[in-house]
């Protein structure tokens, strides 16, 4: 089963499905893995009744962090502002299936944290909203 995750992984690595910018944007924030150097940016379009009509992220990083924004911008479409803010790293782990060490998990939650600071209108991300 590892093997079938590891292969989305690669894919969504490859072939990001929401890779992008959105201009104009309701919601954009961005940060950085200092330990890495990843740099993940999120930006969201919302309808009328504030839930996510468009969704797309832009950055660099590793397999791990490039394919775990992919993967989340593409959960959060359609759902309510107050349904993304009660993500969790265990919603974010179960999307992408596999077991991580310390170093990958900070790269796996980058794009919670970006994620949640933007929808909280945090002028900082901090690892508090991914614990």
């Amino acid at each position: 089963m590892d093997d079938l995750y590891r292969e989305l992984i690669i894919d969504r690595y490859k072939n990001p499905v929401y890779r992008g910018k959105l201009d104009p944007h309701d919601i954009s924030f961005q940060d950085d893995n200092p330990l890495c150097g990843d740099h993940i940016q999120i930006d969201l379009r919302l309808d009328e009744e504030n839930r996510v009509k468009e969704a797309s992220f832009d950055g660099h990083g590793c397999a791990i962090s490039q394919a775990s924004a992919d993967l989340l911008v593409e959960s959060v479409i359609g759902k309510s502002l107050e349904e993304v803010r009660s993500l969790t790293k265990d919603d974010l782990l179960d999307m992408l299936g596999l077991e991580l060490g310390p170093v990958r998990l900070k790269c796996a939650l980058l794009s919670l944290k970006v994620l949640k600071a933007g929808v909280y209108g945090l002028g900082e991300a901090t690892d508090e909203l991914i614990e």
